[in-house]
């Protein structure tokens, strides 16, 4: 019985890699910037489903006329920068992430305890980047990935963006390393949750960076030490490159993350409504830096649905 069920299996992993191989000139990797250094960079965090919150700054910023022109995302906040970079705007960001069907991106290999291989991530992101390339998106963009060989922070500013995606996102423990030109790439939450050090080296004039790691007063009584240990590495890390922002966007979303549509709804609208707050504080940094929003398109607050308490 095992035998048949593992074949099956063996059958469906066999086709999940249909349409994603990579030519190596399309290769993810990063070639350093020959223009002018961007002014305003945009640092998305890593979070997994709690990255639903990006949504939510990104549509405060845009209504308030201001756009990034770079954007760096870490694991969930590469998918989300990515397919913002395309041109893909916040309000349609956000009825996509209504419409997330989750079953998308389960792995049949996991029934046999085995870890993810992320190619529906890769899938995902290129379907709607429609295989655009980094360098092709409508905002530069940098995906960041944890290199193992040594543990370094790199970033895939050129090449696929779906691969440069899975790379960025494959959560130590849940999904195998992802093999890029000989290297295997992790999740960038290992070593930068908030990669805003990376921002400053491209030349960054202004820094908006988003956290959505929960807050450690909120964690609750019983939950696993692995947990506690987890979020305490990531606070940490996040701690040590935060004065390098100008402005560091810390909604607290709760401590329990969750992938129902109530789930969904309550961080982007709770992350809207906390950008918005902090509106003054981002608008004077940018005009100490010389830099003018367009005008703003809505500034009505968003309604924030009622909690959820599920992981």
């Amino acid at each position: 019985m095992m035998r048949a069920l593992a074949a099956l299996v063996a059958l469906a992993l066999a086709g999940c890699g249909v349409g994603l191989e990579v030519p190596r000139d399309r290769l993810p990797h990063f070639e350093r910037p020959n223009g002018p250094p961007p002014r305003l960079a945009l640092v998305l965090g890593s979070g997994g489903p709690r990255g639903f919150a990006h949504i939510g700054v990104l549509k405060a910023l845009e209504d308030n006329g201001i756009k990034p022109d770079l954007i760096i995302g870490s694991s969930v906040g590469s998918m989300v920068g990515a397919l913002y970079a395309a041109g893909i705007k916040a309000n349609e960001l956000e009825k996509l992430a209504y419409e997330l069907d989750f079953k998308e991106f389960f792995e049949m290999r996991t029934l046999l305890g085995l870890a993810g291989n992320g190619r529906a991530v890769q899938r995902y992101v290129t379907m709607h980047l429609k295989g655009v390339p980094i360098e092709g998106l409508k905002i530069p963009f940098a995906a960041a990935a944890t290199r193992r060989s040594d543990g370094k922070l790199v970033l895939f500013n050129r090449g696929d963006a779906g691969l440069a995606v899975r790379a960025s996102s494959a959560s130590l423990g849940q999904f195998e390393p992802v093999a890029i030109n000989g290297q295997e790439y992790l999740d960038s939450d290992e070593v930068s949750p908030v990669p805003i050090r990376a921002a400053r080296e491209l030349g960054a004039k202004v820094v908006i960076a988003v956290d959505v790691s929960a807050y450690a007063q909120d964690t609750p009584q019983g939950v696993p030490d692995e947990w506690v240990q987890k979020d305490a590495r990531r606070a940490r890390q996040v701690a040590a490159e935060a004065s390098q922002a100008d402005v560091l966007l810390h909604p607290n979303i709760g401590y329990y993350a969750g992938f129902s549509e109530s789930y969904r709804r309550r961080v982007i609208a709770t992350a809207e409504r906390a950008t918005r707050e902090h509106m003054p504080q981002i608008l004077a940094a940018l005009r100490r830096a010389g830099i003018s929003p367009a005008p703003p398109q809505n500034l009505s607050m968003a309604r924030i649905p009622a909690p959820e308490a599920s992981r």
